[in-house]
């Protein structure tokens, strides 16, 4: 089954409030709700924020962020997004997961990384996520689609997803036929003021799942790195 993360703040609380019981994804860059999530949530995803910090291009403070998620990983459905670098590279962001204090976080693998990375992050973690990133950033566009095949074709050889795949930004994504463990979106925080109904926006997508398995894609030979 797929698990759906809902990213907030969700506003006013009153609307937040009808949200009990789902999974939340609460961000270091907004981390209003975070007490609240716990306390009636199912699962709780931190995201370390690296998509704020990359809008609006200023320096993160990893520290923080290690001392403010370590607090929450002792509710053991919690799990914490190692902090990444969005537009840097791969040496950057593999120091970045050494530098993590935690037993327990999830790297992230973005699309316009080597698929050697992708391989490497599966083989030494259970759980790995995937962030859309420079010609790749739009999530179901052509190209996003070409470089998120060639990247199941190369760790599911014989269909089984080695890893739990987590989707960043990826709630419409579920529906694309990927193998996604989890996904999350901010969504109901955005637009249920346009839709006047969050639990009926929740319920939309909590019930989309993903399938278990990958079927290999036959591809044409194309540069991707």
């Amino acid at each position: 089954m797929t698990i759906h993360y809902h990213g907030t703040p969700i506003t006013p609380r009153s609307v937040l409030q009808t949200l009990s019981g789902r999974c939340f994804c609460v961000s270091f860059a907004s981390p209003n709700d975070v007490t609240w999530a716990h306390e009636h949530g199912q699962s709780v995803m931190l995201d370390n924020g690296a998509f704020s910090v990359w809008k609006r291009g200023i320096k993160p403070d990893w520290e923080k962020y290690y001392k403010w998620a370590g607090a929450w990983l002792a509710y053991p459905t919690t799990w914490a997004v190692i902090p990444d670098d969005i537009e840097g590279g791969e040496a950057e962001n593999d120091a970045l997961l050494k530098d993590w204090p935690h037993k327990r976080g999830v790297p992230v693998w973005h699309l316009h990384e080597s698929i050697e990375r992708f391989e490497r992050l599966c083989a030494n973690y259970d759980r790995v996520c995937i962030g859309s990133s420079a010609q790749y950033q739009v999530v179901g566009s052509p190209i996003w689609h070409e470089r998120m095949t060639q990247a199941m074709n190369a760790i599911c050889k014989d269909g089984v997803v080695p890893v739990w795949l987590h989707m960043l930004r990826g709630l419409a994504a579920a529906r694309f036929g990927y193998p996604f463990a989890s996904v999350d979106s901010t969504d109901i925080a955005r637009n249920h003021h346009i839709k006047n109904n969050a639990l009926e926006m929740a319920n939309v997508w909590d019930v989309i799942q993903c399938k278990p398995q990958w079927e290999i894609v036959p591809q044409q030979e194309r540069m991707f790195e």
